[in-house]
C-alpha cells in the first residue's frame, strides 16, 4: 500500500478553502433564494437562475417567490405552504412545480425556515429548491408501469370472466343439446314395451356419443289376430339425418305390418319406400334390420315366430336346454340400396323357456382389445349366450348390459337388444322397461 503525500492532500485542502462564500452560494448543486417575508424575493442563486433560464435583475426586488410557481403549485402555496410556514417555522421536502422562461416546467423539492431577530420576530425566508426531473420521471415511470399492470390485469379478468362466461354458455348449451337429443331419440324408439299375452320381453339401448343421436331402432307392437310384430334395425349414419331415416323406416314398417302379417314382403316394402326416396334422388341411404312376427298359442305355450333380415346379423335362441344357435336368414341385402331385393323368411318355434335375441352390430364389434381387428365377434356372443344359457330374456339383456359396460371405450357405437321369450312353466310373461 502506497504511503499517502502529505503535500498533495494539503495542496487539496488549500484549494478548497480558497472558495469564497459568495461563490459556493452561487454554484451551489441546488438552488438558493431568500425572500421578505411577503415572499418578495431579496436574493437568489445563479444556480436556480440557470435552471429556470432568468436574469437576475427581473427577479430580484421584483417578483415573489409565489411567481416562478405554477398556477397549481402558487394555489398550493398560498393556501398550505404558506400558512405552514409561518405556524412552524420551517417546511422540508415539499414537492412544487416552477415555471421557468418559456412557459418551461421543472419540478422541485422546496424545504424553507424562517429567520428571526433576536426578539423573535420573523425576519425573512430561506429557501432551498432540488432538481426532482429525475425523480419525477422515475415517480411517472413507475406511475405508468402500475397503470399498465392494472391494466393487464384487468382485461387477464375480463378475459378469464369471459372465458367463464363462455364455458358456463357452452355447458348450458350442451345441456340444451344433450335434453333436446334425448327428447328426440326417445320419438325414435318407443318409451316402453307392451305387455304381450303368452311372451317375456326385455329391451336395451346404449348410445355411444350422448351428443348424437343414435342409428339404432326397435319397435313390439300387436298387429291383429294374436300376432305381434316386432323389428331391429340400424340405418347409416349418425345425426339428424340419420334420425330422419329411423323415423321413416320405423313408421314404414309398422304401417306394412298392419298390411301384411309377411315379414319379408314387409322388408320389400320397406326397400321400396327407401329407394324411392333416397337413392332414386342421388343420395343413397340404407338400413339392416330384422323383422319378426310372433303368435303366441296359448293353448300349447309354444309361440311361432317368422323372421326375414335385410343385411343384418342373424337372430340368437337360447333354449331352454342350454343349447344356443343362430337363425340364420340367407339372401337379406341391406335396405334401400337396390329397387328390387330378395328376402326370406326362416321360421321356427320357441318352447317354454326358450329366448331370441335381436341385437345390432354395435355388440359383436365392440373393441376388445386396442385395435379393430380385436373385436367381439358372433362366436364369442354364442359362447356367452351359452355360458348364460338356459336365460329369460330379461336375465340374458342384464347380462349382455353387463358385458357392454366392460368394453369401456371398446364400445364406440350404438347397440340396440331386444330379447322376446316365453316364459318358463310356473313364471307368468313379464316385459322390461327400456334402459
Amino acid at each position: 500500500m502506497e504511503a499517502e503525500d502529505p503535500a498533495g492532500t494539503f495542496a487539496a485542502f488549500t484549494a478548497l478553502l480558497e472558495d469564497s462564500a459568495e461563490e459556493l452560494y452561487e454554484a451551489a448543486p441546488c438552488g438558493y433564494l431568500s425572500t421578505l417575508m411577503d415572499g418578495t424575493i431579496a436574493k437568489i442563486n445563479t444556480t436556480l437562475l440557470d435552471w429556470l433560464g432568468l436574469e437576475r435583475d427581473a427577479v430580484v426586488g421584483r417578483l415573489r417567490f409565489p411567481d416562478l410557481l405554477t398556477v397549481g403549485g402558487k394555489l398550493y402555496h398560498e393556501t398550505h405552504f404558506a400558512p405552514l410556514l409561518r405556524l412552524q417555522g420551517e417546511l422540508r421536502g415539499i414537492a412544487l412545480e416552477m415555471k421557468g422562461a418559456e412557459g418551461r416546467r421543472m419540478p422541485v423539492l422546496v424545504s424553507s425556515v424562517v429567520k428571526y431577530t433576536s426578539e423573535g420576530e420573523p425576519l425573512l425566508i430561506r429557501t432551498t429548491a432540488f432538481d426532482a426531473s429525475d425523480r419525477r420521471a422515475y415517480e411517472q415511470e413507475l406511475l405508468r408501469r402500475r397503470q399498465e399492470a392494472e391494466q393487464a390485469r384487468a382485461e387477464a379478468q375480463a378475459a378469464q370472466a369471459e372465458a367463464e362466461r363462455a364455458r358456463r354458455q357452452a355447458e348450458a348449451d350442451r345441456e340444451r343439446l344433450a335434453d333436446a337429443l334425448a327428447v328426440l331419440q326417445q320419438s325414435l324408439v318407443p318409451s316402453s314395451l307392451p305387455e304381450v299375452p303368452g311372451l317375456e320381453a326385455a329391451v336395451h339401448y346404449h348410445t355411444a356419443a350422448p351428443d348424437r343421436l343414435g342409428g339404432d331402432f326397435y319397435d313390439l307392437f300387436p298387429v291383429g289376430g294374436g300376432r305381434w310384430a316386432f323389428f331391429l334395425g340400424d340405418v347409416c349414419g349418425k345425426g339428424p339425418q340419420a334420425a330422419s331415416l329411423t323415423s321413416l323406416t320405423r313408421y314404414t314398417l309398422r304401417a306394412a305390418a298392419l298390411h301384411t302379417p309377411e315379414p319379408a314382403e314387409a322388408l320389400a316394402t320397406l326397400n321400396s319406400v327407401l329407394h324411392e326416396r333416397y337413392a332414386a334422388g342421388g343420395d343413397p341411404r340404407y338400413c339392416t334390420v330384422i323383422f319378426g312376427v310372433a303368435e303366441p298359442d296359448a293353448d300349447s305355450g309354444r309361440t311361432r315366430v317368422r323372421l326375414a333380415s335385410g343385411g343384418h346379423p342373424p337372430a340368437l335362441i337360447v333354449r331352454a336346454d342350454g343349447r344356443t344357435d343362430f337363425l340364420q336368414t340367407p339372401g337379406g341385402l341391406l335396405v334401400g340400396v337396390l329397387p328390387t331385393a330378395p328376402f326370406t323368411t326362416a321360421r321356427t318355434t320357441l318352447e317354454a323357456g326358450d329366448t331370441l335375441l335381436l341385437y345390432t352390430d354395435g355388440l359383436t364389434e365392440a373393441r376388445t382389445g386396442s385395435t379393430r381387428e380385436s373385436l367381439f365377434g358372433d362366436e364369442a356372443l354364442h359362447a356367452f349366450a351359452t355360458g348364460h344359457a338356459p336365460a329369460t330374456p330379461q336375465g340374458l339383456v342384464s347380462a349382455l348390459t353387463g358385458l357392454l359396460d366392460s368394453f369401456g371405450d371398446g364400445l364406440d357405437d350404438d347397440t340396440a337388444l331386444l330379447a322376446l321369450g316365453v316364459p318358463a312353466a310356473g313364471t307368468g310373461p313379464a316385459t322390461q322397461a327400456p334402459r
